[in-house]
């Protein structure tokens, strides 16, 4: 995915990836009983979306379609994040994440396994 989505445009895309392709107004009954949006915000955040190709619309009936799927925007996001503060290092990623954090002996081993498949 190469633009970024912002946080209004991950709560419509939040929305797809759980339900799956549904029309605009009922993303916008959703969206108004979680957050409060009102139908305008919520088709201009749409629209947003269908523009960076994230969303797919189809007629009749204005239904929506998750174009990426959340591994792919998670992928991305976290790839600019390293790109933005650390360099592109991901070894200083980790190092900062684990220097706050710290991790279990159990967590410390799937990291080791996924470290040691990633190569």
């Amino acid at each position: 995915m190469e633009k970024k989505l912002f946080d209004s445009e991950l709560k419509v895309m939040e929305i797809l990836w759980q339900q799956g392709e549904l029309p605009a107004r009922q993303i916008v009954d959703i969206l108004a009983g979680q957050i409060g949006w009102n139908k305008n915000t919520t088709y201009t955040v749409i629209k947003k979306c269908i523009e960076k190709e994230a969303v797919e619309r189809r007629e009749p009936g204005f239904f929506c379609k998750a174009l990426v799927s959340r591994d792919e925007v998670q992928r991305s996001e976290t790839e600019q994040l390293i790109d933005k503060m650390f360099g592109g290092s991901s070894e200083l990623f980790f190092s900062a994440f684990l220097k706050d954090r710290g991790v279990s002996e159990e967590e410390a081993a799937r990291l080791a396994k996924m470290i040691k498949e990633a190569k």
